[in-house]
């Protein structure tokens, strides 16, 4: 019996999956199936690793009876059943606060590249277009704008922090009201759209939140109004979303995140008005060891008889 202490399903990348198994034993099955017989080969597996990306299912967690925590590298857990793991006793971290400022600097790149056109413009120049026709397009200025966010956790103070630097009024909607939280709360999200210039999502994914920015929330975020989303595709109707960038009832939209990653609908990409990332936003150099130094961090933990350090709540 290999007397594994760690199973592993998905990178956290190179240098903590390196520090990992230098320090535990750890059961590797990174880009493979779950074997069927995962029980008899890691019985006294004590944390198993993932990522938003891989998620966890409550048949996986069962085949594990040692089990005590799953770590997972990201910020989401829409893709971790972490009602199950509840259930069975199981503890789960995620990795909060290591990437707020990387995928609120995402925020605000998008949120520019939409109202300046910065896409755009760059093709523009490079295509020859700039000598042929002259002048760029008028575009929108970002300073001043109210700034509208939906989810005000730690990702959602971070931008209103930036939005602050861009003498941005900031309004949001949440579950609830937060007292120390910047700007005005709205409790409806389409009195917020319609408040708003430029509403930034940044709220968690799921079923409380699936297409929660609706054909009625873009409508009232209007012809001039921006959406950018750094959090989940779940969260925005992407059809009703592309039918107003279509009707020109929605001004424009930078986005990072899709309904069905890792692909983009022909019509957005199409659009000139829209600005798009692969679902980026933590993918810095430092971000992302810092992720999976937090992994590490929390699987030993647990494994030196400890509690997680960063647990979901």
């Amino acid at each position: 019996m290999a007397g594994y202490d760690v199973v592993q399903i998905d990178t956290v990348g190179a240098a903590a999956d390196a520090a990992l198994a230098e320090r535990r034993k750890v059961l590797n099955l990174i880009g493979a199936p779950i074997p069927a017989d995962l029980t008899a080969l890691a019985p006294d597996a004590k944390v198993l690793v993932t990522t938003v990306r891989r998620g966890v299912t409550r048949e996986l967690m069962a085949a594990l009876p040692a089990l005590k925590a799953v770590c997972s590298w990201g910020v989401g857990f829409d893709t971790l059943d972490v009602g199950a793991a509840r259930e069975m006793g199981i503890g789960v971290s995620y990795t909060p606060g290591v990437l707020d400022d990387c995928v609120a600097d995402l925020a605000f790149a998008l949120l520019l590249g939409t109202a300046r056109r910065l896409a755009e413009a760059d093709r523009y120049v490079r295509s020859g277009s700039w000598c042929r026709s002259g002048a760029f397009p008028e575009t929108v200025k970002v300073s001043g704008k109210r700034l509208g966010i939906l989810g005000m956790g730690r990702i959602g103070e971070a931008i209103a922090r930036r939005g602050a630097g861009f003498d941005m009024p900031i309004g949001y909607h949440n579950r609830r009201p937060k007292a120390d939280a910047p700007g005005i709360y709205f409790d409806d999200l389409a009195g917020l759209a319609t408040w708003a210039d430029v509403l930034v999502v940044a709220c968690p994914g799921g079923p409380a939140t699936y297409r929660l920015v609706n054909a009625a929330v873009l409508e009232a975020l209007g012809p001039r109004g921006i959406l950018v989303n750094i959090a989940r595709g779940s969260v925005v109707d992407q059809a009703a979303l592309v039918a107003a960038l279509q009707a020109g009832t929605l001004g424009g939209a930078g986005l990072d995140v899709f309904e069905e990653e890792p692909s983009a609908p022909a019509a957005l990409v199409a659009m000139d008005q829209v600005v798009l990332t692969p679902h980026y936003g933590s993918c810095t150099q430092e971000t992302r060891r810092a992720m999976g130094d937090l992994v590490v961090a929390n699987a030993e933990a647990v494994l030196d008889g400890g509690a997680l350090l960063t647990p979901i709540p």
